[in-house]
């Protein structure tokens, strides 16, 4: 998975919004990669007129891909995404959702941990603020960042989808949110 930063300016933005276990996702691209996977009442959502026009996922290959790898991930098929994103923000948020790919599937990390791993052991907090601006929920798996007692804390699509992702990586069978 390669991250390139977005530029708004020279990429079209295209979106498609499809079925989930944990309700409708709604996925946002740019020519050059995925750049947003957002769930219903999602905390810090763009405007949805920076997502483009609607299009069938079928109509855009990086559409196409991601709605194939999430299916996978749900059916528990696959656990590591491959997927081109194109995802906008700092350099320190660019940090922070590049170390939330190396957290391993069903596992979790607390704020401290990740800051930890960036080198910057005081900075739980900004950890935990750019973890909250991850635009690309689920592939990029903010939801494996936990409070440092294990607890449930913050998560852009809410706890409950948070709990439901967690447990399913963990193997326990749970219905279907949304």
């Amino acid at each position: 998975m390669t991250t390139t930063p977005a530029t708004a300016t020279t990429d079209t933005s295209v979106h498609t919004i499809i079925d989930s276990p944990v309700g409708p996702l709604t996925l946002v691209t740019r020519e050059s990669g995925l750049a947003g996977v957002y769930m219903t009442e999602h905390r810090h959502i763009p405007a949805q007129e920076t997502f483009g026009p609607r299009v069938a996922a079928t109509d855009h290959p990086v559409l196409a891909r991601t709605t194939e790898q999430l299916a996978g991930y749900f059916a528990g098929d696959i656990r590591d995404f491959d997927i081109d994103l194109s995802t906008s923000g700092t350099p320190f948020q660019q940090r922070v959702w590049a170390a939330l790919r190396d957290i391993p599937y069903g596992e979790t990390v607390s704020y401290g941990e990740l800051a930890a791993v960036l080198g910057q052991p005081t900075a739980s907090r900004a950890v935990g603020l750019a973890n909250g601006r991850n635009p690309v929920s689920i592939i990029v798996p903010c939801h494996r960042v936990v409070g440092a007692n294990g607890s449930m804390t913050g998560y852009g699509g809410g706890i409950d989808r948070k709990r439901w992702l967690l447990g399913f990586e963990h193997g326990t069978q749970q219905p279907v949110l949304g």
